[in-house]
């Protein structure tokens, strides 16, 4: 999780909220308090940390809940709005055609950024490449090259110098949709630095200037941020490493104060772990209130549009055996690690204690591994597995009898959910039109 350390702390706070009988003055105030102490352990900067902790305690004490809502609601939705506004209003970058320079200081992760950013504007259908102007570090161009290989984009640039290398990537790429320019640090923002970028710059001519800062600078990343923007006229901010950052709250705050606002936040190794920052939903991820919008979308990213279709309407016919469930089970390991995909669920995440999202996973990854061993008979229809073919099935996978045993009892359980569901012929029959009217995005 981002931020894991703040985030748990909120989720207590929030949890003594709904856990209280009334919401007294004396309850706000200590709701404050814990939420300023897990606000400064996050780096967050003191002054906004204590501005935004008084603006929560004046709102909650003098605020009457509006008609309909409780007063509990109430504290929970003015905490919510308070650290959404906190974070300011980023830039949203549009999937659409445009040339993006990156830069930043030395280690930063200006490289696996262009990666990262690469598979996001994929992933809206659009034709990417990617240009290396990193002329100075070591290696720097076969890394960018690694990345494109595995993407199947084409990647250009390299040699000696910065600005032949940009005007090889403009000739080169010029008739891609998205081009991508990944340029030098330093271990300083020295003149060097700044007058190369503004070469690089003066050629390229960049739709979008994007600095990348490593999160884990904490409040340090707003001189920075602001130094570069004074240099050469920084778009916005992309944070990396804020999975398991303990700075990165000030990271957060830090730069949301300078004119170059957060666009996207690293939340992991993977060239698919990039979020765009928008503070509504990081904030509610962050209290543990979920973010089903971010969550329907990565389905929509994944998901082949005409099977999810199909196996819907197979599910609400009242069809459920193996096959479909590895189905769901292959469709949700597309979406992620199954940690991150439970923290857009409301209230999921609280429920996830430890390491039990990672035994879960393996515990699916497992059972997919059983599920091979079968015979497509026996996937379809599940009541043949007697013990013969449980033995055959286990001796298959390299398993014991019991784990298929595990799997069976698995597969029942869903299997009296989905029937739930096709037993309200109510609700089938809406679910089964707004499908046939393409109302139903899945």
């Amino acid at each position: 999780m981002v931020l894991d350390s703040l985030s748990s702390a909120l989720r207590a706070t929030m949890r003594k909220i709904a856990g209280a009988s009334h919401i007294s003055p004396e309850l706000v105030k200590e709701l404050v308090r814990d939420i300023q102490r897990a606000l400064l352990q996050a780096d967050v900067n003191v002054k906004l940390a204590l501005d935004l902790s008084k603006r929560i305690e004046s709102r909650a004490l003098e605020e009457k809940a509006p008609a309909g809502m409780t007063a509990r609601e109430h504290v929970v939705r003015i905490v919510h709005s308070e650290m959404v506004g906190a974070l300011g209003v980023p830039r949203e970058l549009k999937p659409g055609a445009q040339k993006i320079m990156l830069v930043g200081l030395y280690g930063q992760g200006k490289t696996t950024t262009a990666g990262k950013l690469a598979k996001w504007f994929q992933s809206k259908g659009l034709s990417v490449g990617l240009t290396g102007a990193d002329v100075h570090r070591p290696a720097a161009f076969e890394q960018l090259s690694q990345l494109a290989a595995q993407l199947n984009v084409p990647v250009a640039g390299g040699g000696s110098d910065a600005v032949a290398a940009a005007k090889a990537g403009l000739t080169e790429l010029g008739e891609l949709e998205v081009q991508i320019f990944d340029t030098a640090g330093r271990h300083a923002l020295d003149t060097d630095l700044i007058d190369e970028m503004k070469a690089v710059a003066k050629v390229i001519q960049p739709d979008e200037i994007l600095l990348v800062l490593d999160a884990t600078v904490g409040q340090q990343a707003g001189p920075q941020a602001a130094a570069f923007h004074e240099a050469v006229g920084v778009t916005g901010v992309v944070l990396t490493k804020l999975d398991g950052s303990a700075k990165g709250g000030g990271a957060l705050s830090a730069v949301a104060e300078t004119q170059a606002p957060v666009m996207f936040v690293g939340t992991g190794e993977m060239l698919d772990a990039l979020e765009r920052l928008e503070p509504d939903r990081f904030i509610s991820r962050l209290l543990g209130m979920g973010d089903l919008q971010s969550l329907l979308e990565r389905a929509e990213e994944v998901m082949d549009a005409d099977k999810a279709e199909e196996t819907a309407k197979r599910l609400l016919s009242g069809k459920f055996s193996l096959v479909e469930m590895r189905e769901q089970m292959e469709a949700l390991a597309q979406m992620g690690p199954l940690g991150k995909v439970m923290e857009m669920i409301p209230g999921m995440a609280s429920m996830m204690k430890g390491n039990q999202a990672e035994a879960t996973q393996e515990k699916l990854e497992r059972f997919k591994v059983l599920m091979n061993s079968m015979t497509q008979q026996e996937m379809e229809n599940p009541k043949l597995i007697k013990r013969s073919r449980l033995q055959r099935i286990a001796a298959g996978a390299g398993a014991d009898v019991q784990e298929v045993r595990e799997l069976l009892a698995y597969y029942n359980k869903s299997r009296k959910m989905m029937s739930s569901l096709g037993g309200n012929r109510r609700m089938q029959k809406q679910l089964m039109r707004q499908m046939e009217r393409g109302e139903l995005n899945l």
